[in-house]
C-alpha cells in the first residue's frame, strides 16, 4: 500500500510502498477513504511526541470502510462505514469502563503509537470497543474533520467547560480546532470572540458567526476583550493553537470564576509551561485540559451534530490526494490554516 513515510524527525518525507497491516484477533484493518491533516501530525513529524518510534507513518483522524476483521470481533462487518476516535482505549481499565477512554493508560493512537492513516489502510486495536459506525448522512470527508478537532472541541466546551447559552467565549487560534469550537459555541447560543493573526482566517470566522474578531497584529487583544465585555472578561476561554502567549492571554481574558480550556498541544523541552497562576488563584479560575473524545461519547457528539444540523463541510478548506500531503506536512508551519485539509489515499 502507499503511505506517507519518514525515517527521521524533521527529515525527508516520501510516498513509500509498505505492506498492508496484518489484522489482529480483536482488531480491524480499515481502508482509509479520507484522512485529515492536523497540527498534531506536524508535532509528531518534527519530534515533539515521545510515543513515535521511527520509521513512521503519521495520520490520526480518518474515516473509511472495514477491509478485514479479526476473528474475535463481534459487532462489525466487512465493508461497514466507520470512523475512530484518535485515542483508542484498551476497553478493560477503570477509565475505559467509566467511559473515559481518552485517558486510558495503555491507549493506542494511530499516527503516534503505531502507523497511522496517511496510508491506504490502517489497523485499529480493540475494534469492538473503538470503532464508531458512521451514519450514511455523514460523508467520509466530514467524518475525518469530525475525528480529532471537532470531537476535541466538543468535549472541551460541552463536557468540560459546560458552555451555556448567553456565555461569552474567547477562542485563541482559528484553525480546525478553533473553527470547530466556534461552530459548537454558536449552536449552544454563546457569544463568540475569535482571535487570530491571519485576516483571511478571521474572515472565515466572521462568516461562521463570530460576534467579534481580533487580530493581535492590529489591536490589543486583552483591551479589546475587556471593552467588549464591559470590563468583566469572558466566561470561557480556549487556547486552540497551543503556545505560551495564547495560553497566557486566554487565562488573562477570563472573568472571575471563569474557565480556561487548553485544546492546543503545548510541547516544551522540559514538559512544563508557565501560566499566570496568581490570576488563577485570585479569580478562582478553572484550568481545564481536553484530550480528545472517548468512543462512549461519540453517539452524543453525532446526536449534537444532527440536532443542530451542523454542516461539517464548513470545516474543510481543501481536499487533495495523498501525494500532496508530503509537501504540506513538511511546510506546515509556513502555511495559513483556515480549516481542515483532507487527504484522499
Amino acid at each position: 500500500m502507499r503511505a506517507i513515510y519518514f525515517e527521521e524527525f524533521n527529515g525527508l518525507i516520501s510516498i513509500k510502498e509498505i505492506p498492508v497491516p496484518q489484522v489482529k484477533p480483536t482488531g480491524a484493518v480499515i481502508k482509509v477513504m479520507s484522512t485529515g491533516m492536523c497540527r498534531s501530525d506536524w508535532h509528531g513529524y518534527v519530534g515533539h511526541d515521545s510515543d513515535i518510534k521511527l520509521p513512521h507513518v503519521p495520520g490520526h483522524e480518518f474515516a473509511g470502510e472495514i477491509h478485514e476483521l479479526g476473528n474475535e470481533v463481534m459487532n462489525f462487518h466487512v465493508d461497514q462505514r466507520v470512523t475512530v476516535p484518535f485515542i483508542n482505549g484498551c476497553g478493560t481499565c477503570e477509565f475505559c469502563k467509566a467511559g473515559e477512554s481518552q485517558v486510558c493508560p495503555t491507549q493506542t493512537q494511530p499516527g503516534f503509537t503505531q502507523f497511522g492513516s496517511f496510508a491506504e489502510y490502517v489497523h485499529i486495536e480493540n475494534a469492538d470497543f473503538n470503532l464508531i459506525p458512521l451514519p450514511n448522512e455523514i460523508d467520509f470527508d466530514a467524518a475525518a474533520a469530525l475525528g480529532c478537532r471537532f470531537a476535541t472541541s466538543y468535549r472541551g466546551l460541552v463536557v468540560k467547560a459546560k458552555l451555556k447559552p448567553g456565555h461569552v467565549i474567547a477562542i485563541f487560534g482559528c484553525g480546525g480546532v478553533g473553527l470547530s469550537a466556534l461552530i459548537i459555541a454558536k449552536k449552544i447560543g454563546a457569544t463568540v470572540i475569535c482571535i487570530d493573526l491571519q485576516e483571511n482566517v478571521l474572515t472565515k470566522a466572521k462568516a461562521l458567526g463570530a460576534d467579534l474578531v481580533i487580530n493581535p497584529n492590529i489591536e490589543n487583544v486583552l483591551e479589546k476583550i475587556s471593552e467588549f465585555t464591559n470590563l468583566k472578561g469572558v466566561d470561557v476561554s480556549v487556547d486552540a493553537l497551543g503556545s505560551m502567549p495564547t495560553s497566557n492571554q486566554s487565562i488573562l481574558a477570563l472573568k472571575r470564576l471563569g474557565k480556561h480550556v487548553q485544546l492546543g498541544l503545548l510541547p516544551s523541552p522540559d514538559g512544563t509551561t508557565p501560566i499566570p497562576m496568581a490570576r488563577a488563584i485570585a479569580y478562582e479560575l478553572e484550568i481545564l485540559g481536553s484530550h480528545g473524545l472517548s468512543s462512549s461519547q461519540y453517539q452524543d457528539l453525532l446526536e449534537f451534530v444532527a440536532a443542530h444540523k451542523i454542516d461539517l463541510s464548513d470545516l474543510v478548506s481543501e481536499v487533495v490526494p495523498l501525494e500532496s500531503g508530503v509537501n504540506l506536512l513538511a511546510h506546515w508551519e509556513s502555511r495559513i490554516h483556515s480549516g481542515v485539509t483532507i487527504l484522499k489515499p
